[in-house]
């Protein structure tokens, strides 16, 4: 079975809730503390991003797209859209990862079709993050029902305001988990301080030498009026394996995989199923996708694999990884069909990467 390299993805994430949920705040939080991160932002209207910063940081000329007209799954279509995806996602912008932030009317459903119905081989889906106000939670359901479906489909809710609500959050944070869709992460928030590495991964800022990031503008800050913010943690999970894993029994892990686990991402070396390649993993929500890149000369095979997730069992899941090993030298010929599935331009299509 042979494979080429698949060129290098920047995920787009949907930044989406409604009016006064936090949306704007969190941006701002992710832009100034991305760990050396380069952020593209497409953004319906500036508000309080800080746009001065955005342009002492040279970002407001290539790593930004603004629309002022509102709703942008209204404004653009699929192919517009592409548009500014590839201008973001060029080379030269040196960008790491994309946020959309929607209007707090867009329909969350119709950007995730768009990401995923994309042509564009530079970008993939990073996930759906909605925002939600936890003091204003009662109140924003009874004007907007339809917030019941966008919970259900976002692949992380990040409960904001938690010091305005009543009893500390507790009722909404039960609430919002009960109306959250199988396998979505829900994660409490002040001042929309979550931690990056539930979105993207954070690159130490010395890789970015010559170029000025947010991280430098805000260095200020740090014993000032951002420090003793709620910051939310994140559980993570490291696993390695000398002994290849079993395809079937991975694609169960992951057909199965708990509610809370957000992210999942590493190498997965099948062994026999595909002695030629290893397969990276990236893995956000419900969706799943596997690349193939070939072994390198005299590379150690391994598989390595990072989960992420809020509240998770990380005993349990190291169990049930270790159980997806298998030494046997043999490979059935079908083994890998539900991994090819996810491998892009074989058999998947959009509608089996997201099932909304």
């Amino acid at each position: 079975m042979e494979h080429h390299p698949t060129p290098r993805q920047i995920p787009v994430v949907v930044l989406a809730g409604f009016l006064g949920s936090g949306k704007t705040t969190l941006l701002n939080h992710l832009l100034h503390r991305s760990g050396g991160s380069r952020i593209g932002a497409i953004v319906n209207d500036f508000g309080a991003i800080e746009i001065d910063a955005m342009a002492v940081a040279g970002a407001l000329g290539d790593s930004t797209v603004s629309l002022g007209n509102g709703c942008l799954c209204c404004a653009v279509d699929a192919s517009e859209l592409d548009v500014y995806l590839e201008r973001l996602a060029a080379p030269g912008t040196g960008v790491d990862v994309i946020v959309i932030e929607a209007s707090g009317l867009a329909e969350p459903q119709e950007l995730v079709r768009m990401l995923l119905a994309s042509g564009h081989p530079g970008i993939v889906y990073g996930g759906l993050v909605e925002v939600v106000d936890a003091a204003e939670f009662d109140d924003t359901r009874a004007r907007h029902p339809e917030i019941d479906r966008h919970l259900a489909l976002a692949d992380l809710v990040v409960v904001n305001k938690l010091d305005r609500a009543a009893e500390g959050g507790e009722r909404v944070l039960g609430l919002v988990r009960s109306l959250g869709g199988p396998g979505s992460a829900v994660v409490p928030a002040t001042y929309g301080r979550i931690d990056p590495e539930f979105l993207f991964d954070c690159r130490p800022s010395e890789e970015r030498l010559g170029q000025l990031s947010f991280d430098d503008l805000h260095d200020h800050h740090a014993d000032g009026a951002h420090a003793g913010h709620l910051h939310t943690a994140y559980d993570s999970l490291s696993f390695a394996s000398e002994p290849p894993l079993d395809p079937r029994r991975l694609m169960a892990f992951l057909d199965s995989r708990p509610e809370g686990l957000y992210r999942i991402k590493g190498y997965v070396d099948f062994g026999p199923y595909d002695s030629a390649n290893r397969y990276a993993v990236h893995a956000v929500g419900r969706f799943l996708r596997f690349y193939p890149e070939p072994w390198g000369p005299g590379e150690e095979r391994l598989t390595r694999l990072v989960l992420i997730g809020s509240g998770i069992d990380t005993a349990a899941l190291r169990k049930e990884l270790e159980a997806c090993t298998n030494d046997a030298p043999h490979a059935d010929e079908h083994g890998m069909w539900g991994v090819l599935r996810y491998v892009q331009g074989l058999e998947e299509g959009p509608e089996e990467d997201y099932e909304a």
